[in-house]
């Protein structure tokens, strides 16, 4: 199709495949951008940095993905800037691409609050390559702890502190201590795992603000019970190898994973367009740049308010709905049909706390517990990119579920903690 409308989307997050599956069957050429050759299904990386699951279990080659539509072809690249009079994008490689509308789905990375310095620190989970690293360090406290016991004698606290208490934090919380508790317990001979202490630190006054207060008291009494430390109301002022500064308070800390906010991908800033604090970009109701109708933003990238007024939450789903909708009024303008307003649907929050804990909210449902752990699982699975992921992540979780037995506890790469000043 020489001449049929060229799509480039940047991005293969939820919302760059979504708006790429949208309009692989419709007369258009799509050309898809990433830097990585694969879809992580994100909400899952916890799992991958916990060791429940390899990384192949929650990634799918793009390629794969569209290998049966004609229309779809796949660059591993990045965008470096855009020519927009011109309809053109710059890669980082150097080549420019041409285009007669663009998808920028480029989505959110860790923010430290002007603290890049302690990025090394206290790692992000946003990537597979975050959740291996983070897996690595997990796992490595454990075997140098008990290295230090069975050579040295030594029997010194492992401590790991997850600062930021929203989903990402709370459930690396809670899986690190279900680990700790059923997983690694039966495994060492010169320590004893369950003794980890897991502290998840909030400087708000509750964790899960985002959600009814009453799933957030929920949850922390649900990660309490596994022996996670809830520790509310206590910003972090600084971080050092091997140690977390909480005012003037200065706690050990054996591993430290950073879950206290996000920002926009820096694509946002060269666009051109009004951004927020978080570099999101401002974007009329249709998705488009306000001068540039046929540049559209989606996904974590782009501020728009719902109906009610309030910001579209940076999650999958709203992600996947943005993705559709821009992919529609793609086509609507080729069409030469007017382009419709994007109205967020919000289908309900779950989060995932440990096994057979969670809570979930739907409208005024809420559910606490098992019956909302069974909600998550299932939206999760369904969700997967691919049926051979379905069948891998159900194996593998019900194998884990009954036997507490974890089979992805690999440590690659450095053999060292870098809080540890080595």
């Amino acid at each position: 199709m020489p001449d049929a409308p060229h799509v480039v989307i940047i991005g293969a997050g939820f919302g760059g495949l979504y708006a790429a599956r949208s309009l692989a069957k419709k007369r258009v050429r799509i050309t898809i951008i990433d830097r990585k050759n694969h879809h992580v299904f994100q909400p899952l990386l916890y799992q991958v940095a916990t060791a429940k699951l390899s990384p192949a279990d929650i990634a799918s080659p793009i390629r794969s993905v569209f290998g049966r539509y004609k229309n779809v072809q796949v660059i591993l690249d990045e965008a470096s800037r855009f020519d927009l009079a011109n309809k053109k994008v710059v890669l980082k490689t150097g080549e420019d691409l041409s285009y007669d509308y663009l998808i920028v789905a480029t989505g959110a990375t860790h923010a430290y609050f002007g603290h890049e310095e302690w990025a090394g620190l206290a790692p992000g989970l946003k990537s597979l390559e975050d959740a291996v690293e983070i897996r690595r360090r997990v796992l490595l406290a454990f075997e140098t702890a008990e290295r230090e016991a069975l050579i040295d004698g030594k029997r010194s606290m492992l401590n790991f502190i997850i600062v930021g208490g929203g989903p990402t934090g709370v459930e690396l919380a809670g899986s690190i201590a279900e680990i700790a508790q059923k997983v690694m317990a039966k495994d060492f001979r010169g320590i004893d795992p369950t003794r980890a202490r897991v502290v998840l630190l909030e400087a708000g006054q509750r964790i899960l603000p985002a959600y009814p207060e009453d799933l957030s008291r929920s949850a922390e009494r649900q990660l309490r019970n596994l022996g996670v430390d809830v520790l509310v109301g206590r910003a972090v002022t600084g971080l050092q190898p091997g140690k977390v500064l909480v005012g003037e308070e200065v706690m050990a800390s054996n591993v430290t994973l950073w879950a206290a906010g996000v920002k926009a991908s820096a694509l946002g800033n060269i666009l051109g367009a009004p951004t927020d604090r978080a570099g999101r970009v401002k974007v009329a109701q249709d998705l488009s740049l306000p001068d540039h109708p046929e540049v559209l933003v989606i996904g974590d990238l782009a501020d728009i308010k719902d109906q009610a007024g309030k910001p579209v939450p940076g999650v999958a789903p709203a992600a996947i709905q943005q993705g559709k909708a821009a992919a529609r009024n793609v086509w609507r303008s080729i069409q030469g049909k007017p382009r419709e307003d994007f109205y967020y649907l919000d289908k309900g929050n779950l989060a995932t706390i440990g096994r057979a804990a969670g809570i979930a909210e739907f409208g005024r449902l809420h559910l606490s517990g098992v019956i909302a752990w069974i909600f998550w699982l299932t939206v999760h699975i369904f969700f997967l990119i691919g049926f051979r992921n379905r069948v891998l992540v159900f194996i593998q979780w019900a194998w884990a579920y009954f036997t507490f037995e974890s089979g992805a506890r690999l440590i690659t790469g450095r053999t060292d903690l870098p809080e540890a000043g080595k």
